[in-house]
């Protein structure tokens, strides 16, 4: 799909004014900026010579969610929304949902909108695989990504009743018999889990039996009534149904133990498997270091607020903040981990 621009009103009020402002010499810009500061009273030089320059970042920014209304994605951007508006971190941060092509639709919009520091995007694990998956025109190295933020991690459950009460007893028949143990997952993210979970037992991941289903709902459906005997599904999905005893949770995907969370992780049971749903924050490309030196502060200065906190401990995400360096190291080592994955899927 061709990448579209966003609706008119998703641009800022600062950055219109700006386009068609006037260049004016150095001198008199400083003496308008004088003027300003006497006559306000609470304006410095710098802050009046800043907003001439460029847009105010903490005045209005943007910020896509490449879903719709109430998924990951958009839970994630409105919970920055509420943080910044309660702490006056951005006086006006606006979310818009731009759904559709696991978030490549989003993408390629973010991507036609070079230097425009005004508008960010939501995006992580589930957008990167599907820019692989349809070879989308726009890719990460394309925009600016500014931080993964949060991550939320998968459970390995199987049905309270079943015959598997730890990992290794499920592993261990899995091996055994691969069309024997049908899996299943809430979306496609969970798949990738799953197979790299075949990986790391040296099941042929041709041999693996794959029930896709539509969200957590679906998948602890096909759980229960016996379609699936496994299923890899968020474990802020699954929590109420574990907690409820309905489901059994055999391992946690993740390198290390959660603070609060009685499970046993993948890594700790013999199964290199970490592989985490993380949550991105981009800019657009083309915006310059000043730029996105501003953002990152921003981004920093909200996830140190209470409501941030609150966040967190609600949807039960699990805290991740990568900027700089780290980050693009990061991002280069998921995308490869993901190629490898697809390749094995034969997608």
């Amino acid at each position: 799909m061709k990448p579209t621009h966003p609706p008119q009103d998703t641009v800022s009020p600062a950055t219109q004014g700006i386009r068609f402002t006037k260049p004016q010499s150095t001198a008199l810009r400083i003496i308008g900026a004088l003027f300003a500061a006497a006559t306000i009273g609470t304006a410095s030089v710098a802050s009046v010579l800043s907003a001439d320059d460029g847009a105010d970042l903490t005045s209005s920014l943007t910020l896509v969610a490449p879903a719709a209304a109430g998924g990951g994605w958009d839970t994630l951007a409105r919970e920055i929304q509420q943080a910044q508006r309660a702490n006056g971190i951005v006086n006006n941060t606006q979310v818009i949902n731009m759904p559709g092509a696991g978030g490549t639709i989003a993408l390629n919009d973010l991507g036609a909108m070079t230097e425009d520091p005004t508008t960010l995007m939501v995006g992580g694990t589930g957008q990167l695989a599907a820019t692989i998956q349809f070879d989308s025109d726009t890719t990460y190295e394309d925009i600016t990504p500014l931080a993964v933020t949060i991550e939320e991690l998968d459970v390995i459950v199987v049905p309270a009743d079943s015959p598997y009460t730890s990992l290794e007893e499920l592993m261990t028949a899995w091996k055994a018999d691969p069309t024997s143990v049908p899996w299943t997952g809430g979306g496609s993210f969970d798949r990738l889990v799953a197979t790299e979970m075949a990986m790391s037992a040296g099941i042929p991941v041709s041999d693996m039996i794959y029930v896709n289903s539509d969200g957590g709902g679906e998948a602890t459906a096909a759980l229960l009534n016996g379609t699936v005997a496994a299923s890899a599904s968020g474990y802020s999905d699954s929590i109420d149904q574990i907690e409820s005893g309905r489901l059994r949770a055999l391992a946690l995907v993740a390198p290390s133990r959660i603070d609060g969370v009685d499970i046993p992780t993948t890594v700790e049971q013999g199964y290199n498997v970490t592989m985490t749903n993380w949550r991105l924050i981009a800019a657009p490309g083309g915006i310059t270091d000043g730029e996105k030196a501003e953002l990152e502060n921003i981004i920093q200065e909200t996830v140190d607020t209470p409501e941030w906190d609150a966040a967190i401990a609600r949807y039960n995400w699990n805290e991740n903040l990568m900027m700089g360096d780290e980050l693009t190291d990061f991002l280069a080592d998921e995308k490869a981990r993901i190629e490898t994955l697809y390749q094995e899927l034969g997608l």
